[in-house]
């Protein structure tokens, strides 16, 4: 955290006023964790992807053969394909989980240094008597970065080919990419 803090704490400098520079750098650290986020997905996607894919072919061949004998009215047949189809699509179910967590990695770092910085600052709430601290804003913040960025990753560079490798990907499997 040590060697972080010259970098995230140049984030909550940027106007000169400090109430402006909380939220401003609060913002701006919500955006960067949503941009190492999504870097991390593509990265693990791009390394994962012949695994996920065959995880894919195997529960579509199962599925196919479950049908098939369910057709043909084999019902030892069907209870054994559709115990392996089961079991690979449970596979396939967790690895696209940890595809999706892999997301959320830099949330804890941001928060863990917020935490050493901004703990004891609460921002006093108008006509409600509550106080909105460190976690409140950055979640708030975090949640409106992924909305916007979701918007924009389209057409930023890196980005656009990641997007266009899970689209050709989500038409193949007829279904919404876990990132």
């Amino acid at each position: 955290m040590e060697r972080l803090d010259p970098v995230l704490i140049y984030l909550y400098q940027i106007t000169g006023y400090p109430l402006a520079d909380y939220f401003m750098g609060t913002l701006l650290l919500a955006f960067l964790s949503v941009l190492i986020g999504e870097l991390t997905i593509s990265l693990v996607f791009r390394v994962n992807r012949k695994h996920i894919e065959t995880l894919n072919d195997k529960v579509d061949r199962m599925n196919s053969l479950s049908q098939e004998a369910l057709r043909l009215g084999d019902e030892k047949s069907y209870r054994a394909v559709n115990k392996v189809g089961n079991e690979t699509f449970g596979h396939l179910f967790f690895n696209k989980f940890g595809l999706s967590a892999a997301a959320l990695w830099p949330i804890f770092i941001a928060l863990g240094w917020m935490q050493g910085r901004f703990a004891d600052i609460y921002l006093p709430l108008p006509f409600l008597g509550w106080g909105l601290n460190y976690l409140a804003l950055f979640l708030l913040y975090y949640i409106i970065a992924r909305i916007l960025f979701s918007r924009v990753k389209p057409i930023l560079p890196y980005f656009r080919s990641v997007h266009q490798i899970l689209l050709t990907y989500d038409r193949r499997n007829g279904e919404k990419n876990p990132i």
